[in-house]
């Protein structure tokens, strides 16, 4: 069983910038891609960005040059938000997912980290 716990949510002002950790306790498969979600109440979850264990980098197009998402140790993943939005405002999620390129071995999620942007 893996768990994934979040940290390094806020409340920030418009133009600033917080940077969200994201740790993997159990074992995880090598093999793996670590991502993050946002979710708004009420709203549905939306994929923000995500990284392979090879190194495959993805992004939501409203995040592209703002946010960067990177990996730790193989098991921990950061995200950095700079230029931060009021609608960028969302609990924000961590999800695993184990692979072993021809079936997911496991499908994680976090409990969530809050990012309040005002403006």
């Amino acid at each position: 069983q893996v768990t994934l716990v979040e940290s390094g949510g806020g409340l920030v002002q418009v133009g600033g910038s917080l940077k969200l950790t994201c740790r993997a306790y159990g074992h995880l498969f090598s093999s793996n891609t670590m991502a993050w979600y946002r979710q708004v109440p009420g709203g549905q979850r939306e994929f923000v960005a995500s990284l392979t264990s090879g190194g495959d980098y993805r992004y939501a197009d409203d995040v592209k040059g703002r946010f960067t998402i990177d990996r730790e140790r193989g098991t921990m993943v950061h995200l950095e938000m700079n230029d931060l939005r009021p609608d960028d405002t969302a609990l924000y999620v961590c999800n695993a997912v184990a692979h072993n390129g021809r079936a997911i071995l496991g499908n994680y999620w976090g409990k969530g980290t809050q990012v309040t942007v005002s403006a």
